[in-house]
């Protein structure tokens, strides 16, 4: 596959909104369409399925039409996957026989395709039961494996995680986790929870009144100061890093990443493994010299950028260290008495950091 496979272009206007959207996608891993509710992404989720017909609408997935002026797929005929908010499952079939139906408009070499989503979601052991004997984490497990049952060419998952609890979500991550890593097929992964679009992503698409503000990147778009991504507390930046040393007696990882290396709680990772090291704004400050402190991940950065926050006292200040770029919220009183400035040199102080496999 080529780094941008997929084009979308869509135009569709409603009584109090439009869609106008022109975009060019990953081919392979996760892209959130992220934004609060009303920006268009179910609705440009809609479209790329066919559920939603735009009159000006091009669609092409690694090279073959699927819309155009002259060419319409219908949502039957397009080889997609759709998980939708409800995993709507038929009460009267055992899960094997809803993964069966979901499987009618597959080819039978579908089944190797369906015995590892089966494989993968952790649901071997639920094949004969009936979907009023499941828990709401199971059930949208199975809504998944039946929507990978036709061996799709894309994945669309429209808020897969919001009809649950934080208990249910919390069982179904480490398998959402693990489709991210072993799928090898674009999703399309709408959200408005930072905590999905930060554990899941590799693409961000950010939408507001039903366009498309910013395309790339998840680490390069989230540490951007000029886009209006409405994450209040949970600001901060993904790096990509490996785990470079564990230090057992103390219950400590150290992860490396482009330009550095912190040290994080322990998670039984083996040394060389990849691994995303979430940092949040609010957990990074600055010094004007290096400090005895019990805050242990200290290292010198440069100034980038300074951008307004979401409170008009506060400012959030990128870090670039190395080729790896850090926020910090600081109030601006504290940006005044350390004369921060960009290009400036200040030690930076991370406070807590959290590992996302």
């Amino acid at each position: 596959m080529s780094d941008l496979d997929i084009q979308a272009r869509f135009q569709l206007a409603w009584p109090g909104f439009a869609l106008d959207v022109d975009l060019e996608l990953p081919g392979r891993g996760v892209t959130a369409l992220f934004g609060v509710s009303g920006s268009g992404k179910t609705t440009l989720l809609r479209c790329i399925a066919g559920l939603e017909r735009a009159p000006q609408g091009r669609l092409v997935v690694d090279g073959d039409i699927w819309q155009s002026d002259q060419q319409w797929l219908p949502t039957h005929k397009r080889p997609l996957g759709y998980v939708f908010q409800e995993a709507s499952l038929f009460a009267h079939l055992s899960v094997q026989d809803n993964l069966r139906y979901g499987m009618r408009r597959s080819s039978g070499a579908a089944h190797t395709g369906l015995d590892q989503a089966i494989e993968l979601l952790g649901i071997g052991h639920l094949l004969t039961r009936n979907p009023d004997l499941l828990s709401g984490g199971e059930r949208q497990r199975v809504a998944i494996a039946r929507a990978l049952a036709v061996s799709p060419r894309l994945l669309l998952m429209d808020e897969p995680l919001a009809a649950l609890d934080l208990q249910r979500k919390r069982e179904i991550f480490p398998y959402l986790e693990r489709l991210h890593r072993e799928l090898d097929m674009p999703v399309l992964y709408v959200t408005h929870s930072p905590e999905e679009l930060t554990r899941l992503a590799d693409h961000l698409v950010v939408m507001e009144n039903g366009r498309a503000i910013a395309s790339g990147n998840l680490g390069e778009t989230l540490s951007r100061l000029d886009l209006p991504i409405q994450l209040g507390e949970d600001a901060g930046v993904i790096i990509e890093a490996t785990i470079g040393a564990v230090d057992n007696e103390w219950h400590l990882a150290r992860v490396d990443f482009a330009g550095g290396s912190l040290w994080a709680k322990d998670q039984g990772l083996a040394v060389g493994t990849s691994v995303r090291v979430r940092v949040l704004a609010r957990d990074v400050s600055l010094a004007a010299q290096q400090t005895a402190s019990s805050i242990q991940n200290q290292m010198p950065g440069q100034i980038d950028a300074i951008g307004e926050d979401e409170h008009p006292g506060l400012a959030l200040v990128r870090v670039r260290i190395g080729d790896t770029i850090l926020l910090a919220r600081l109030t601006k009183r504290a940006i005044a008495t350390l004369d921060v400035d960009v290009g400036k040199t200040f030690w930076v102080q991370i406070k807590s950091v959290a590992l996302l496999q």
